[in-house]
C-alpha cells in the first residue's frame, strides 16, 4: 500500500511515497541534492553530510536528506503540508563547511588525476568550494591499498564515503573492505591486506566519487573530454549489459555501464569493464587463402572467389559463432540455405528446442529475479556465466529469498540449498506435491551445464513441467551472447551440430568454443586470430562488436542494439557485407544493399526483433520428457577470464585467470 504525503520543496508542492527520503522526493520534484556517500542501489551510510537541506519547523539546524524520510517530517501548525528548503542561507552555508572539512586533507592532485573532469568533488566545489584554505596544519597522508590488477588506488584522495566498503559486501557479496580506526585515523583498508576477489570488482571504480579508487588498465591513457562515447550492448556474456564504449581515435579506451533496470542496473562485470585491450591484439586484418598448406594473405576479390569456388557443388554448413549479431546470422542463413546447406548455432551441442521460444528463452524477464521468494538454478552458475544476474540473485537472497542448486558445490556470494550434483533430483521433485509453493513468485533458471549434455532435452523438459507444477517463471540463461537471436531466425538444423560437421564445407562465422574434425574445408570469418582461423582454408577478416551495428538478443529474449564505436582494422569488413559480397560471388545475390535494408527484411519475417528493449511475452509449450542420465552436471565456462576469442586475446585478462588459478591452489606451508 502506498502511503502518499504531500510535501512542499522550495516552495513547489509535490506528492510523494512517505517511505521516501527526502533525497529521493526532491530528485521527484526535479532538484537535485549534492551527495557524496548516498547512492540509491546502496544501503544509507549518511556519513558525508552533503546532502543537508533544511527542514522548517525542525530542529534549528540542517538535516541529512538521505537520511531521513518523508513520513517522519511534521505538518505545519494549521495541518498544512511540511516545508523543506534545498537553497536557504542556512543550508548554502552549512554545505560550504562540509566541503571545506572535505577539503582539508586533500591532495592538489586535480592536473594529475585520472577521475579530473568526472570527478563529483571537482563538481562539486565549484558550488560550494572557496579558492582558499584556513587550515594550516600539515595535510593527513594515507597508505596505497593493492586491490589487485583492476583497481588503482591513491588512498590520500578518499573522503571516506564507504561506497566501496558497502557495495563489496552488498551487492558484489565479499568481505574484503572496510573502514577501520576512528576519528583522524579512519581509513578505508583491504583487511589483511588481501586483494579483491569478485568478479564484479570494478564498479568501485565508478562508485568512487573523487580519485581514490581508478582503473588501473586505463590510468594515464586518457581525458573524458578527449573520449569520444557511443551506447552499445555488452556480449562477454548472454545478459546483454548496456555499455557506454569512449573511443579515442580509432581506439576503444574503456567500457562504462550504463543504467538499465531492467537489465544490469548499473553494474558490469570485470569482464565486460576490462576486456578493451583484446579487441587491439590478435586481429584479422586482411584475408587469407591457405597455399601449399600455408596460410597466404591475398586481396578481397582473391579470397571471395576462393570461398565461392569452395562451396559450390558441395555439400555446406553454416556455424554461428557465440558473438554474431542477429543480422549476421540471418544472412549466413540465407546465403547457405539458398545453397542447399544448413546452419546451426548451437556449437556447444545446447539441447535447446528450436521453433519453441518458451524452451530457449522461458518466460521470465531478468527484472523477476529481484523480487523472487524462491530460485532454483539447475546446471547454472551465474557468478561466472553472467555476474550481473547473479547479484540481482543476490539481492533477493537478501530480501529473503530460498534459492537451490542442482549441479556442483561453487560459491555463489549467498548461501543456498545444495540439491545434489545429479539432475536426477529433478525426477525425484517432480513427483512432490508443490501446492505449498504455487503461491510464492519463484524463478526456476536452467544452464548450458544441463543443456549441453546427451540427455539436455530431457533435462528441459523435466525442468519445464517442474516450472509448470510449481507456477514458476521460467529462464534459460545463455553464455553465448549471440545464441537467443540465432536461434530466433531459425539458425538450426534437425542433426544439430554433428549433423552441420558432416559437411565437406564449413562456413565458420566466428564459432572459436569448438574444434572442427579435420576434413571439411573451412572458411572461417571472424574478428580474432583464435581457434577458428587457425584451423581454417581460407579467412574472411571481420568487424568486432564495437565496430559495426548490430542486434542482440539476451536471455531473456530482449533484442537491443549495439553502436558502431569504432572502425574494424586493416582491410576487415562488416559481418554482413562480407556475406552479401560473397552471395554475389556465388550468383545468389542476397536481397538488400544496406544494413537497413538487411534489418527492414528481418523485422517482415521475425517481427517481434524489432520491438527493441522489450521482452515479448512467450507461448508456453511443454517439450516431451525423455530418461535423464545420473552422471553428474558440469559448468560450461571452466575459465570466467577468458571465455572467448576476445577476452583471450586480452593482457589483463590473462593476468586475472592466471590470479584466479593461483587463489584456488591452496597455499603450502613453509617447512
Amino acid at each position: 500500500m502506498s502511503d502518499l504525503r504531500k510535501i512542499i520543496i522550495d516552495g513547489n508542492e509535490v506528492e510523494v511515497d512517505g517511505a521516501m527520503t527526502l533525497i529521493q522526493a526532491c530528485e521527484q520534484a526535479g532538484i537535485e541534492v549534492p551527495r557524496f556517500c548516498y547512492h540509491e542501489r546502496l544501503s544509507i551510510a549518511g556519513n558525508c553530510r552533503m546532502c543537508l537541506v533544511e527542514v522548517v519547523g525542525g530542529p534549528p539546524k540542517p538535516a541529512a536528506s538521505c537520511a531521513m524520510q518523508v513520513r517522519d517530517l511534521r505538518p505545519g501548525k494549521d495541518g498544512e503540508p511540511p516545508v523543506v528548503k534545498t537553497n536557504s542561507p542556512m543550508v548554502k552555508k552549512a554545505r560550504e563547511g562540509v566541503m571545506e572539512f572535505l577539503l582539508i586533507n586533500h591532495p592538489l592532485d586535480c592536473p594529475i588525476c585520472d577521475q579530473g573532469g568526472e570527478c563529483d568533488l571537482q563538481d562539486q566545489a565549484m558550488a560550494y568550494g572557496v579558492d582558499f584554505s584556513r587550515y594550516r596544519e600539515p595535510k593527513r597522508a594515507t597508505e596505497d591499498l593493492d586491490l589487485g590488477p583492476l583497481v588503482e588506488t591513491h588512498m590520500t584522495r578518499c573522503i571516506s564515503c564507504t561506497r566501496c566498503v558497502r557495495f563489496t559486501t552488498e551487492v558484489a557479496g565479499i568481505s574484503q573492505m572496510g573502514q577501520t580506526g576512528r576519528g583522524e585515523d579512519a581509513e578505508i583498508t583491504a583487511y589483511l591486506g588481501e586483494t579483491l576477489d569478485s568478479n564484479m570488482q570494478g564498479n568501485i571504480i565508478d562508485l568512487c566519487p573523487v580519485g581514490a579508487l581508478v582503473s588501473k588498465p586505463y590510468a594515464f591513457t586518457a581525458r573524458p573530454w578527449e573520449l569520444t562515447k557511443t551506447e552499445s550492448i555488452d556480449v562477454m556474456d548472454a545478459l546483454g549489459s548496456n555499455v557506454r564504449v569512449d573511443t579515442k581515435g580509432r581506439e576503444v579506451m574503456r567500457f562504462l555501464p550504463r543504467n538499465h533496470d531492467g537489465v544490469n542496473e548499473e553494474w558490469i562485470s570485470d569482464k565486460t569493464r576490462f576486456v578493451w585491450d583484446g579487441l587491439r591484439r590478435q586481429r584479422l586484418d586482411k584475408p587469407y587463402v591457405r597455399k601449399n598448406g600455408k596460410l597466404t594473405a591475398v586481396e578481397w576479390p582473391e579470397a571471395l572467389a576462393a570461398a565461392a569456388e569452395a562451396i559450390k557443388g558441395k555439400s555446406v554448413a553454416g556455424l554461428v559463432g557465440d558473438l554474431a549479431p542477429v543480422e549476421a546470422a540471418y544472412a549466413l542463413k540465407q546465403l547457405i540455405e539458398g545453397q542447399g546447406g544448413v546452419v546451426e548455432c548451437r556449437t556447444d551441442g545446447a539441447k535447446l528446442p528450436a521453433g519453441n521460444r518458451s524452451g530457449y528463452v522461458g518466460t521470465a524477464a531478468v527484472e523477476d529475479l529481484d523480487t523472487a521468494e524462491s530460485v532454483m538454478l539447475i546446471g547454472t552458475n551465474p557468478a561466472v556465466e553472467a555476474p550481473v544476474l547473479n547479484a540481482r540473485i543476490r539481492k533477493a537472497w537478501i530480501r529473503g529469498a530460498n534459492v537451490g542448486v542442482v549441479g556442483p558445490k561453487v560459491d555463489l556470494t549467498y548461501d543456498y540449498d545444495h540439491l545434489g550434483d545429479s539432475p536426477t533430483v529433478l525426477d525425484d521433485l517432480a513427483g512432490r506435491d508443490h501446492s505449498a509453493v504455487a503461491d510464492k513468485r519463484s524463478v526456476i533458471v536452467v544452464g548450458m551445464g544441463a543443456l549441453a549434455r546427451e540427455d539436455g532435452a530431457a533435462i528441459l523438459a523435466q525442468a519445464m513441467a517442474l516450472a509448470e507444477s510449481t507456477k514458476s517463471k521460467f529462464m534459460v540463461l545463455h553464455t553465448a551472447a549471440g545464441r537467443v537471436g540465432a536461434m530466433d531466425v531459425g539458425a538450426t538444423t534437425e542433426g544439430g551440430i554433428a549433423q552441420a560437421l558432416e559437411a565437406e564445407v564449413i562456413y565458420n562465422l566466428g564459432a572459436d568454443e569448438g574444434d572442427i574434425p579435420a576434413g571439411p574445408f573451412v572458411i572461417y570469418q571472424g574478428s580474432h586470430g583464435d581457434r577458428g582461423a587457425h584451423r581454417a582454408d581460407i579467412i574472411l577478416p571481420s568487424a568486432a562488436y564495437t565496430e559495426e551495428p548490430g542486434l542482440f538478443v539476451n536471455t531473456e529474449g530482449r533484442p537491443q542494439i549495439a553502436q558502431r564505436a569504432s572502425f574494424a582494422p586493416g582491410q576487415a569488413k562488416e559481418n554482413w557485407a562480407i556475406l552479401r559480397a560473397l552471395s554475389a560471388e556465388l550468383e545468389a545475390t542476397l536481397p538488400y544493399d544496406s544494413l537497413a535494408a538487411l534489418r527492414r527484411a528481418l523485422v517482415k519475417e521475425h517481427a517481434h526483433l524489432g520491438l527493441v528493449d522489450e521482452v515479448a511475452e512467450n507461448d508456453w509449450q511443454a517439450e516431451a520428457t525423455g530418461s535423464i542420465d545420473a552422471a553428474p552436471l558440469q559448468y560450461p565456462v571452466a575459465d570466467f577470464y577468458l571465455s572467448n576469442p576476445i577476452a583471450r586475446a586480452s593482457e589483463v585478462m590473462a593476468r586475472l585467470s592466471a590470479n584466479a588459478k593461483a587463489r584456488r591452489t591452496e597455499a603450502m606451508a613453509a617447512e
